[in-house]
């Protein structure tokens, strides 16, 4: 009887490459790292403000070289005209990273972009910090002295 031979376990990441590059090839993505390091090509800013979702190529006819590409990025809308005026700086680090002017305009798409940071909501001052702050209110009513001392308190964590 045959032993089977010894076999070793692979990275996940051979297994996810050939899994997703199916799917980024149908977006026009070359490769996946266009997408996995957005936010080192760009900077944490610009892709905190908005992500990758495809690459349209244009059509080559034989008789002239096709046209650099049009990315098509999702933005929130509030940040559409930040990243349309910094669609110039987008451009010029996408294309130092490619290294050749493979993209020649961007495209937004208004969407939620799950990519951005939600704020979280800040922790309530505690109960010393109202009470200093209660200390240095001169209010009558105690309702009110309780509710600005909590609001003082609040704003001086901040």
């Amino acid at each position: 009887m045959n032993k089977p031979g010894k076999t070793y376990p692979r990275p996940i990441a051979d297994l996810v490459g050939r899994c997703l590059g199916d799917v980024f090839a149908r977006q026009g993505f070359a490769s996946s790292e266009l997408v996995t390091h957005w936010p080192e090509i760009v900077g944490d800013e610009i892709a905190n403000l908005a992500e990758p979702l495809k690459i349209q190529w244009g059509r080559e006819d034989g008789l002239e070289a096709a046209e650099p590409a049009t990315l098509v990025l999702r933005v929130d809308g509030p940040a559409a005209i930040e990243v349309q005026h910094l669609s110039p700086v987008i451009l010029e680090r996408l294309n130092q990273f490619l290294g050749w002017r493979a993209v020649g305009r961007i495209r937004l798409r208004q969407a939620p972009n799950p990519v951005a940071a939600t704020p979280s909501r800040p922790k309530p001052p505690t109960a010393a910090e109202t009470e200093a702050v209660a200390k240095t209110l001169s209010v009558e009513d105690q309702s009110l002295r309780d509710a600005l001392a909590r609001l003082g308190a609040a704003v001086k964590r901040t």
